[in-house]
């Protein structure tokens, strides 16, 4: 190991929310062996964000410091779906959309992780072959009483919501992967605390030595309040176009872009507090150091060439106002002239729902050539050109 246990504890801590015990964790890292870190990712969903990053920039961390890094694709738990945070059971997924998902998976992780250090398991080769003997001895590990205790089942179960039975396994399934990785530490962001947890717990119960608990701050979305996700269109996603995801982060309040220093550029508390004091003696301004983190981000992620080329899309279309650089969107044959702009809207990304619509062109968000949209239920004009544009930083050039 290049680094003493002391320096890597200093790195590996910093900006976590937990760690589960940390004491322990430096015993292992005393020894100085590398220690198996298991991540695990279930492909119910095509794209990673921003805020899966936040993770997986932690492990890069580990893979950095000469530790083995097991990435586990839950092809076998996809079928039942994490019910984290759910207030009811997912819809089950077949098992193309799970391989299909698996592969985009892996093909976004290796923007941070080193592919050539990557160890890529997948859970279908042990959780398939158990027989009902096996997964009866599992269950016989663990209190129903202990599984009800999981704030969504508590709630669920508060709210005469149905659980089904297949969903209590599910942490059973996911601390089973511990046992057969012999993981010694486990990440996941802090929602995931009770599985990891759990993964800890089959281990004992297994005769192993438990793994540590590592924990990761959840990513603020960009609207700053609400978890960064997809299906509250509030993300960044990894294999988004770079110019968009780059005007996307200049969208972000002034508040919001320490945690992203933080969290995403890994800038220590130190850097932080002087880039804020620069900020307060009026040395730097916040829309720079905004710009920094956005290139920095889309270099990172992305290329640095992507981040060149995203500041000079950004500073035409938004500062310079030369639209003929906006991002394209081919509309759908089916979206003729005029059209409900509700449609236009949904077909070029930039809304999900009706509802979404609706908020934004009630806030004055919406406009077409410049012409704001005054109504739900107005018609647009649009031809091959038309600059459609959306809150501060979604403009679209339609073709």
């Amino acid at each position: 190991m290049k680094f003493s246990p002391q320096d890597q504890i200093k790195q590996l801590t910093q900006h976590t929310a937990q760690v589960l015990p940390q004491a322990e964790l430096v015993k292992k890292l005393e020894r100085k062996k590398p220690l198996k870190i298991k991540f695990g990712a279930d492909p119910t969903a095509a794209d990673l964000h921003l805020g899966h990053a936040v993770v997986l920039s932690k492990l890069r961390q580990f893979q950095d410091l000469g530790h083995e890094i097991i990435f586990l694709i839950g092809d076998f738990t996809a079928r039942i779906g994490d019910p984290t945070g759910k207030s009811k059971t997912r819809p089950p997924l077949s098992e193309e959309q799970i391989k299909q998902n698996a592969a985009t998976y892996l093909e976004q992780v290796v923007k941070i992780l080193d592919k050539k250090k990557l160890k890529i398991v997948y859970n279908s080769k042990w959780l398939s072959k158990l027989s009902f003997a096996d997964v009866l001895k599992l269950c016989g590990k663990v209190t129903l009483a202990r599984i009800t205790e999981r704030d969504d089942f508590a709630k669920r179960i508060k709210s005469n919501t149905a659980i089904g039975l297949h969903e209590l396994l599910y942490p059973i399934m996911q601390g089973y992967d511990s046992v057969e990785l012999h993981a010694d530490v486990e990440l996941g962001g802090t929602d995931q605390t009770f599985n990891l947890l759990m993964g800890r717990h089959m281990q004992e119960q297994s005769g192993q030595e438990g793994q540590i608990v590592l924990t990761m701050p959840i990513l603020e979305g960009l609207d700053g309040t609400e978890k960064m996700s997809k299906s509250l269109n509030n993300y960044v996603g990894l294999n988004e176009d770079a110019k968009q995801a780059f005007a996307k982060l200049m969208s972000i309040s002034d508040k919001l872009m320490w945690r992203y220093y933080a969290l995403l550029l890994l800038k220590s508390e130190s850097e932080i507090k002087q880039m804020q004091q620069d900020v307060k003696i009026e040395k730097r301004h916040p829309m720079n150091l905004k710009k920094t983190l956005a290139f920095e981000i889309i270099e990172r992620f992305w290329s640095k060439e992507d981040a060149l080329e995203g500041q000079q899309n950004f500073e035409a279309i938004f500062q310079q106002k030369d639209y003929s650089q906006a991002l394209q969107v081919k509309i759908s044959n089916e979206i003729s002239s005029p059209c409900w702009i509700v449609d236009l809207l949904k077909n070029t990304g930039a809304v999900k729902t009706s509802s979404e619509a609706k908020r934004l062109i009630e806030a004055g968000s919406v406009s077409i050539n410049n012409k704001k949209v005054e109504e739900f239920h107005s018609q647009a004009n649009w031809k091959q050109g038309s600059i459609l544009k959306v809150g501060k930083k979604k403009i679209f050039k339609l073709i």
